[in-house]
Parts: C-alpha cells; structure tokens; sequence
C-alpha cells in the first residue's frame, strides 16, 4: 500500500482563505485540469517520519523551505488505494521563484528517447472555492477540515 506525505499551504487575505496547490508535470497530466491540482507530497519511506517527508517534498516540488506551526490533519485515501497524511501551516511564498526537482521519462511512449520532465509544472494560490474544484477530489477533505479547525480556533 502507497502512503505519501504532503503540506497543505494556505494564506488569509481579508476573509478569504487562500490554498498553495501544484499542478503535476509530464504529459499524463498536460491537458488536465479540474481535479489534477495537487498539495506538494510524496510517498514516504517505511520508519520514515510522515512530516519530515512532507517538508522533503515540498522542498523538492518548490525550491523552497517551509516553517510554522503545523495542523495535523486526517490522512485520506484516494482513488487509487494510496493514502496522504497532511498537515496545514499558514504561510505565503512568492510563486515566481519556485521550481521542481525533475525525473527521468521514456517520451513518447516505445521511442526509446529519455526526456527530462519537471515534477511540478504549475503552483498557484487559489481562493478556497477554486481550490476545492481544482485539487484532486479525495484531497478536498484537506481543505474541509482545515476551514473548520480555523473556524472553531476564531
């Protein structure tokens, strides 16, 4: 069983909440958009510590660090059997200096022709109805949760 670790980012302006989600590279996922969003994650080690991974990851997925104070959510299982642990952290980071780590990808497909392709290729700050249309359907109960810890916090 799959088991990957990620950082759910999101900011406050005014009243609205904002979520930082990635878009995934590569040609699978070029075309889609709507539930092909993503938090930055990874899948984890066995023994390994789930948020240290999910600080790994999103330091590989952006280029940068992330610090604060850390909301552990509940783990979800998505389509395909894997399960994400997240945790929520307020915090804001400029998108224009962010990049991805890349991987090794036969394309196209039977060519024989080896391309590199950027992990991420898209992070963007969108506005909590937008994030729940855009993120991947299982992760949406990331976002849920964290409104409703913030709401019973105020």
């Amino acid at each position: 069983m799959k088991v990957s670790a990620g950082v759910l980012l999101f900011k406050k302006e005014k009243d609205s909440l904002y979520y930082f989600l990635i878009h995934p590279g590569g040609p699978f996922w070029k075309n889609k958009n709507l539930g092909a969003w993503s938090i930055p994650k990874g899948e984890l080690l066995p023994d390994e510590n789930p948020l240290e991974r999910a600080l790994i990851e999103f330091k590989e997925e952006t280029g940068q660090s992330i610090e604060g104070e850390f909301i552990k959510l509940s783990p979800i299982k998505q389509k395909g059997g894997k399960t994400v642990y997240a945790w929520a952290v307020e915090a804001d980071i400029d998108t224009s200096v962010l990049y991805s780590n890349t991987f090794s990808m036969e394309w196209p497909p039977n060519s024989g022709k080896i391309t590199e392709i950027p992990e991420v290729d898209q992070w963007e700050w969108f506005p909590s109805e937008e994030a729940l249309q855009r993120i991947n359907t299982a992760q949406k109960d990331f976002i849920t949760e964290l409104e409703n810890i913030l709401k019973n916090n105020t």
